[in-house]
């Protein structure tokens, strides 16, 4: 009889769930579990990591999340400690469950956010199709009713969920991680309820840590949570709780008494169905006039370019030649619309006296980009390959970095905004990780050592190196690592919390365009920032895998510097210059770069 995990959290929980979805997915393995559940706290982050890494290592990724569930709607907020809201278990059985969960999610964030992103039962009905639900923990609704004597309420609920997603879609869920007598009469009532109302059991676990003696890691992650001390007496804590990944033999032990609800982990998984598109490029729609399509209104484009940059020369055949190549690599590669919508929002931005940077990498070596004036560097001038940029052996997404003065930035997004809509264009989070050293700090100060001991240690952590390497390599931390009790317990404890995801943020300048609303692609959430700026759950890399078009959107200060001067330079002179005309080989300025006064100049500003 195999067993499968349907509760588990990721270190993409914020400073809660300790192990990495690596080690997951290893120590799944290890134990031959054919199917593996992700289900973090209110978020997907690590779903699409998660999805790619468990179908390389042989393992049905199951998809889901833990979601909160709002007791009197996801609109209200009223700060009552009685009324937090529910926990609830979602699966994604097929696509359609996917995409619902992706909905969810982000309406808890965008509609239901009050301490925690929220949904409520409207939601549910709405997007209830291609899920299967699971009661939770002891702070699902079900067992709070159960445990406040509520017993009435608890069988309504049970109803009316199993109404709403089938029965056969809605499983009571049994736990053994308290060591109270609560979980005990919880179970006790499910059974009960389980066989008068038909619905079937399922036994989880709840797993924050991989395995037994990873409990202290994980107090202390809470602790730097919370921003306390393990010695501290009036604090939150998990100890009481075994949440690592329980071995299956130990499970089927544990609910021997329930051998169905052991049977049902591996029906759920193979209920689970669900396929991820990746690697397939979704480029939004451009709006093309007079009924062109994509490739001929490229074509002209890039006919008037020439007439515009090659005035004299545009017949000659280096030109016509190197522009064919690039049109036949675009047509074959199908990234024709790319660049019309590249071109479309940096002409808009020159048009509108934004600054641009005059292209960087591997863009400035396609003849089209300059064409389009989307670069101004003359790639044939300079010699530069055309085939670092877009290779037709090795096809993917193309990828031009794009600078613009930073005061002004925003003002090019707002405009991508208004062309593609809202809902469909989004800056993209990215996540902190613990570095060794600040690992050893944050460790130190949860366990009560002196701050000067922790910051000695840290400091013996060449920059770059992980907690592994530099042991091995620094004599002295390892002499200090070795030679002192103390010191081992810090820096094995540091060692386990290196590379947990610490925080999210808003990227410095990556930028997605999706052709569909963007909760069909990924989940979205309020930045960080405390604005109204909406940002995506998945990472850079993950959004790069779905196929979906991301831009580097780079606001320079230097850019702003020299915007600023032209503007000078036209009111007190009254010389209006373009800056793409400057001479490239102008002796002032290379006797300047000779003497090292480069402090605010990109790139050449520091050693």
């Amino acid at each position: 009889m195999s067993f499968v995990h349907l509760h588990t959290h990721s270190h993409y929980s914020l400073l809660d769930g300790l192990p990495k979805i690596d080690n997951l997915i290893l120590y799944a393995k290890e134990l031959g579990m054919p199917a593996l559940a992700l289900t973090d706290h209110g978020v997907m982050y690590g779903i699409v990591e998660f999805y790619q890494k468990a179908k390389e290592a042989g393992i049905k990724p199951i998809l889901g999340v833990e979601a909160y569930v709002a007791r009197d709607g996801r609109h209200k907020k009223r700060p009552r400690i009685d009324i937090r809201p529910y926990h609830l278990i979602l699966l994604a059985k097929n696509e359609e469950g996917y995409k619902n969960l992706l909905t969810l999610t982000t309406k808890a964030h965008l509609e239901g956010f009050y301490y925690k992103p929220r949904i409520d039962f409207e939601l549910l009905k709405k997007y209830s199709k291609g899920l299967i639900c699971l009661t939770a923990c002891l702070n699902g609704q079900v067992p709070r009713e159960i445990a406040s004597g509520s017993l009435e309420e608890a069988e309504k609920t049970i109803l009316n969920y199993q109404e709403l997603f089938g029965k056969e879609n809605y499983f009571l869920e049994l736990q053994d991680h308290p060591k109270t007598e609560k979980q005990g009469l919880v179970n006790k009532h499910l059974i009960e309820f389980s066989n008068k109302l038909g619905a079937p059991l399922v036994a989880t676990n709840d797993i924050h840590y991989l395995k037994k003696e990873d409990d202290r890691i994980q107090d202390i992650l809470l602790c730097i949570q919370t921003q306390k001390k393990v010695e501290d007496k009036d604090r939150m804590s998990l100890l009481d709780f075994d949440l690592s990944m329980k071995l299956p033999q130990d499970m089927k032990k544990i609910f021997s008494d329930t051998p169905e609800a052991i049977e049902n982990t591996v029906k759920i998984a193979e209920m689970c169905n669900v396929e991820i598109e990746l690697g397939k490029t979704k480029l939004p729609y451009f709006q093309v006039p007079d009924k062109l399509s994509d490739m001929d209104y490229l074509k002209k484009l890039c006919f008037e370019g020439l007439e515009k940059r090659f005035k004299d020369n545009k017949d000659d055949p280096e030109v016509t030649e190197r522009l064919d190549y690039e049109m036949g690599v675009i047509e074959k590669t199908g990234f024709a619309s790319y660049f019309l919508i590249v071109a479309d929002f940096v002409n808009w931005a020159k048009d509108n006296g934004i600054v641009v940077g005059p292209g960087r990498g591997s863009a400035a070596g396609s003849l089209i980009s300059y064409l389009l004036n989307i670069t101004d560097i003359d790639p044939l001038k300079y010699d530069l390959l055309f085939e670092r940029f877009l290779n037709p052996e090795r096809i993917s997404m193309p990828d031009i970095d794009l600078d613009f003065t930073d005061t002004r930035r925003d003002e090019v997004l707002q405009y991508v905004k208004k062309k593609y809509g809202d809902d469909r264009v989004a800056q993209i989070i990215t996540f902190g990780t613990m570095a060794a050293r600040a690992a050893i700090r944050d460790a130190g100060r949860v366990l009560g050592y002196p701050y000067d001991y922790c910051d000695r240690a840290a400091k013996m952590i060449p920059l770059g190196k992980n907690m592994k390497e530099a042991i091995e390599i620094n004599s002295e931390l390892k002499l200090f690592y070795e030679g002192d009790e103390q010191a081992k317990v810090l820096l094995d404890s540091a060692k386990k919390l290196e590379g947990v995801a610490r925080h999210s943020s808003t990227h410095a300048c990556g930028v997605v365009i999706t052709k569909e609303p963007l909760n069909n692609y990924t989940p979205c959430q309020f930045s960080t920032r405390g604005d109204e700026e909406i940002i995506t759950q998945y990472e850079m890399h993950a959004i790069e895998d779905l196929g979906l078009l991301k831009m580097d959107f780079l606001g320079l200060s230097n850019l702003t510097i020299i915007e600023n001067a032209l503007e000078i330079i036209e009111a007190v002179y009254g010389k209006k210059m373009d800056i793409g005309k400057i001479p490239m080989d102008d002796k002032k300025t290379f006797e300047l770069l000779q003497k090292a006064q480069t402090i605010g100049v990109f790139q050449l500003e520091s050693g």
